[in-house]
């Protein structure tokens, strides 16, 4: 099997994350192999933003923690019997920030690619992920306005997805069991 089909073989995502930080070095090739994804019409209308700040990190899982003990208690207790974190410890964070752009097609299946493509280079490079939504709720609580500046999030544009990077605490969960009757071939 050659790299890219073993990288997405093995790659699962992941949801407890030991503080061992991820080297600069890696971080900056997982961002770069992102921007070599494809856009429609080439647009690439994203912003990829690397956090390994603790501090944001930690105001950003408080403050989602905090909307959806209002809107989902049922999914924050969830959360709270898997050990209450938001982010599960990861020590790096990519928020995906997408252009809001008008048009025919917008920019969510672009920022969905970019996402795999990080996803992708972080397994290849020995880092466990789990793309996640759950960090923008804490943009829409009343920390957002100022979360938004910290994470240096331009005009135009707006939290789309974000993948969490780290190191597995203990062994990484298994990949999904495929089902080859899921695809449709017709010749």
């Amino acid at each position: 099997m050659n790299e890219v089909l073993d990288a997405m073989a093995r790659r699962s995502a992941c949801r407890a994350f030991l503080p061992t930080p991820v080297p600069t070095e890696t971080l900056a090739a997982i961002a770069q192999a992102g921007l070599h994804a494809p856009s429609a019409v080439d647009r690439q209308p994203w912003r990829i933003i690397c956090v390994t700040d603790a501090s944001l990190l930690h105001d950003l899982e408080t403050a989602g923690l905090g909307v959806l003990r209002e809107v989902d208690p049922a999914g924050a207790d969830r959360i709270a019997s898997r050990g209450g974190r938001l982010l599960y410890g990861a020590p790096a964070v990519m928020i995906l920030a997408e252009q809001q752009i008008e048009g025919p097609y917008g920019p969510d299946l672009d920022v969905g690619i970019l996402a795999a493509h990080i996803a992708l280079a972080a397994q290849s490079l020995g880092v466990n992920s789990c793309i996640a939504a759950m960090p923008g709720v804490g943009l829409n609580s009343p920390a957002g306005p100022g979360l938004r500046e910290r994470l240096r999030i331009p005009d135009g544009f707006h939290f789309a997805l974000s993948v969490l990077l780290g190191y597995a605490d203990g062994e990484p969960k298994r990949p999904h069991e495929i089902d080859p009757a899921k695809v449709i071939t017709i010749a």
